[in-house]
């Protein structure tokens, strides 16, 4: 069975933009636990543009559905996390000036450091996952360093689609890495710049296991209702 995590990064964007308390993130999390999502996703960013550790330290609480905390190597976010306790880590790079996230960890030059925060995580059995690009390399090192899952960077492979322009070697190169993955022990899931038509696309590799969906999720929902979109996200993955 394939797993939908939503990522409520973006309600706690539109709350920030009027520095009031509507809408709320953590009852985000909670409407979306009571409609049958997976997991819940957040991004602690060092800036705290959108999730401030109050909201992750509430959100991590509600325990009815995994909670999935995307962080940086950053030793105080790090420490956040420990201390929080959330179910799943997800290891992101972090750009101050990027719009979002725009690509996979340099595992190659952050291997050492990367390695140690995985070996913490895991002392408290917290799953920890990798974001990185489909390359094969990666998915090597990522099980060299311990990590339990990847998390397959789709940004390019959404812009393909979007565009109307061919895919095809992409979809390759993000089918073969989740196969190596896969064959390596480790779990698969696939996030960035997802919509209906690149989830449909993807669930068709049987490996990837997961989805990390937020900015089209909320974004849709303006139009069409939290509930209804992700049922339909539900219907694609399963």
């Amino acid at each position: 069975m394939k797993r939908l995590g939503v990522n409520i990064d973006h309600v706690a964007t539109l709350r920030n933009a009027r520095g009031e308390i509507h809408p709320d993130p953590i009852k985000a999390a909670k409407f979306l636990i009571n409609i049958g999502v997976d997991s819940i996703t957040i991004h602690l960013r060092e800036d705290r543009r959108h999730i401030k550790d109050l909201d992750a330290k509430k959100i991590c609480l509600l325990k009815k559905v995994p909670v999935n905390l995307e962080i940086s190597t950053n030793n105080n976010i790090v420490d956040i996390a420990l201390k929080i306790k959330p179910d799943f880590i997800c290891i992101v790079p972090e750009n101050r000036n990027e719009i979002t996230t725009e690509g996979g960890l340099n595992l190659k030059r952050n291997a050492s450091k990367i390695k140690k925060i995985i070996s913490i995580f895991k002392k408290k059995k917290i799953r920890t996952s990798l974001f990185i690009n489909p390359n094969i390399s990666d998915i090597k090192i990522s099980k060299n360093l311990n990590a339990d899952c990847v998390e397959i960077h789709t940004g390019r492979l959404s812009n393909l689609v979007k565009l109307g322009k061919n895919y095809q070697n992409e979809l390759d190169k993000i089918k073969k890495c989740s196969n190596i993955a896969s064959s390596l022990g480790l779990d698969v899931h696939a996030g960035h710049g997802l919509d209906y038509k690149t989830t449909k696309i993807l669930t068709k590799i049987s490996t990837i296991k997961e989805f990390n969906i937020g900015h089209f999720i909320i974004g849709e929902s303006i139009f069409f209702g939290l509930k209804k979109v992700v049922k339909k996200f539900k219907n694609i993955i399963e």
